[in-house]
Parts: C-alpha cells; structure tokens; sequence
C-alpha cells in the first residue's frame, strides 16, 4: 500500500494551536476468538468484554494506527497509516518503523519542510517514550508519551560537579526522582495553573532533564556500545474533576523536548488529551464502517479490507464541507463544519449521486454450490496456535544461551 500511504500523507493535515503537526499512535484489536483456522494471531488485552469488569486476553489481530489529531474538541482524526503487528514483531521497533515512513511520507509530499515546528508524536502508556524517542532519532519529531506512576527516573548531574577526594569518572546519573515519593522531586522547573471547563483547574508541574537510568537487560539487549542518556521534560498533571465524575489520579507525562517553558507545558498535556480523539475514531470504523464485521480467514485479506475502511473513512473526511446536517428530531443543531463523522456519514448518501465513479458497476454473481450435504471435508484447514513466536531474552546470560 506505498501509494495509497503517499495520498494520504499528501492530503490536507490538521494542525495544532501552534502550527505543528500533532500525530497519535495507538493499536486497536480485530477480535478473532472462534477462529482456529487463522494464521498470526495474538493475546489481545481487552477490558469489561461480554459485561465483566476485569480485563481478558482474547485471540485477536492487533493493528497499530498512525493518525493526525485536530485542534480543539472533536471526533475527527486523519488516518496515515495502519499495521497489523505479528507474532515474531518487537511493538517497539516495529512501531517506531511505521512513525518513520509516515513522518518521511509527511515530508516527501510537502505537509512539512525545513523550518517547520517539529512533529509531536503522542504515545499512550503502552509505549516506553524514552526508546521511541531514542528510535526515531534522525527525524524533525518530538515524542510524548504518558509514564507509569510507578516508574522511578533519574535527575540530570549537578553543574558544576565537585569531584571527590578520591577522584573517579563524574556520574553519568543524578539523584532518584520517585514518581510515588514527593521528596524526590524538588522544586520545579515551570509550573502553571489553567481553568477549564471539562476538568475544573488544571495544575501542570514541570522537571527539565529528567532521563531513565538504562540497563544492559530486555529492549537493550542488544546495545553493543555505552548505553545513551535520554533526557527530556518530565510533566505532573493534575486535575480537580473528571467528566464521567471518578477521582481524578494524576498524569505522568514525558516529552523529549528540554527546557521547556510553561506555554510550551500547557501545550504538551493539552496535545495528550487531544489523542483520546483517536477512540472515537476507532468506534467509528468498527461499529459504523464494519471493519470487525467480516469473518474474514486469512490475515492478509484482513489487511485488504482495512485499507479499504481507512478509504471510506478518507472519504467522508473530504467530504465534511460538502455534507448537510440531517439530524434526528431529538438532536441538537450543529454549527456548519462541525458535524460528526456519523452525521457525515448519513448525509454521504446526497452527494453519492452527483461524485465520479471511476470503477464499473458490479456485476451480479451466484454463490457457487458449495459442499455437497452430508459429505465429509477431506480438505481440512490448518489450525494455528495463538500467541508470540518470538521473545527477547531477560539477561545476558540467557541472550548468551540462546546465541548458536
């Protein structure tokens, strides 16, 4: 799909407050858990499935989404690019290579050129923000990611260092900073307090040069040379209320941007709130569009079909200005240019008649006979475990087991 991805990065991208490009990376699940006869299937972690409350890990094709966020509330997301991650793929680096080739289409197609703001990339809990951030190295992006609230980073090295007495190499690490204790904080480096209307007051604090004290174990593995030190802003944000009224907890936020000043904090966690927009974008096209709907067998027409959705959803992007507002008598007016996708969708069918069809009409076809009744299949398909093919050794000692 080289082509279809350099339309898409060609089209018109939203932009946020500032002029900047804003991309949100997320992976959503095609669930497939009454399917033995598909390759490439994988544990999916879902929540509240079938009206439980905990989590479950059902069989399923996982598919990272690459999208372009909008400024300001709104449901509406512009789709770069879709993957589905297989069993034998590290979601890091595999990751990492889709934001590459989707920032380098960005570029090539003249969406952004030298001098530009750099590119913010918004990354959700399940991704590791110092490594992505160390990935894409290279490339005019800044990474943003929310953080574990039990991670433990290190702070930057005094300037200037007093060597001791007995001299030695000067630390490559600072004290502790425990996302748990408020004693290993410090004082901030930016602080602001903002009022709105969704959350109450919104308090941000920020910490300059706050970076990860890296090991020679699982993702770095494999890093032959000294192991780098990845600095960037780290941002506490804390709110007075949430819209669905459960406590609020505080957010853990990382940006690989440093020296950041309290508007450039405000910016950055208001970008990471934007990214919940990709949700709606995912109910769109699952429940709407029917991309989970077909009972399709083998992944690679799981690929096809959805290209195909992210077609349609381009569509109906393009075609906002064009759609009227046909709501339903119990819904409330909208403003021109701010309908939903549902509601564009539904107004879609007024401007079918009069847009270009370059393909021919179907032509109608009979479903072939099939099996006849009551005779045994003697062609059985293949029946395929679930699960990873491949994992990354722990320690040295078990990467040196493994080595031939």
């Amino acid at each position: 799909m080289p082509r279809l991805r350099q339309v898409l990065a060609g089209l018109p991208q939203p932009e946020a407050a500032d002029g900047r490009l804003v991309l949100a990376v997320d992976v959503t699940h095609w669930l497939r858990p009454d399917a033995p006869t598909s390759a490439d299937r994988l544990f999916c972690h879902v929540y509240g499935r079938s009206g439980r409350s905990s989590d479950q890990f059902v069989p399923g094709w996982p598919y990272s989404f690459v999208v372009a966020l909008e400024t300001g509330r709104t449901s509406w997301c512009q789709i770069l690019d879709a993957l589905r991650l297989g069993p034998a793929d590290d979601v890091a680096e595999v990751t990492a290579a889709q934001v590459r080739r989707a920032v380098e289409n960005l570029i090539d197609t003249g969406r952004w050129h030298a001098g530009d703001r750099d590119i913010l990339i918004v990354f959700d809990a399940g991704y590791d923000a110092p490594r992505m951030a160390y990935l894409l190295e290279g490339l005019p992006v800044e990474v943003l990611g929310r953080m574990r609230t039990d991670r433990v980073m290190r702070k930057p090295v005094p300037v200037p260092w007093i060597s001791p007495p007995q001299g030695g190499r000067p630390p490559k690490h600072g004290k502790e900073f425990r996302f748990a204790k408020s004693d290993t904080w410090g004082e901030p480096d930016a602080a602001t307090v903002q009022a709105t209307d969704r959350y109450g007051t919104a308090r941000a604090m920020a910490w300059d040069r706050i970076h990860p004290r890296l090991t020679t174990r699982s993702a770095w593995i494999d890093h032959t040379s000294e192991l780098p030190v990845i600095e960037g802003t780290l941002i506490r944000l804390q709110v007075d209320r949430l819209p669905g009224g459960h406590d609020p907890l505080p957010v853990w936020l990382w940006s690989s941007a440093t020296s950041l000043s309290g508007e450039g904090v405000d910016l950055r966690w208001q970008a990471f709130l934007r990214r919940f927009d990709l949700e709606h974008t995912f109910r769109m096209i699952k429940q709407t569009l029917g991309w989970t709907r077909p009972k399709l067998r083998t992944p690679e027409a799981a690929d096809r079909w959805t290209w195909l959705i992210v077609a349609a959803h381009t569509q109906l992007r393009l075609a906002r200005p064009l759609a009227a507002d046909l709501r339903r008598p119990w819904e409330k007016p909208t403003e021109p240019g701010r309908l939903t996708p549902a509601r564009v969708r539904r107004a879609f069918r007024n401007l079918r008649p009069n847009l270009p069809c370059p393909a021919r009409a179907p032509k109608p076809n009979r479903p072939g006979p099939g099996r006849p009744l009551g005779s045994k299949n003697r062609h059985p398909a293949t029946r395929y475990n679930v699960g990873k093919t491949a994992r990354r050794p722990e320690t040295i000692a078990e990467r040196d087991q493994l080595r031939p």
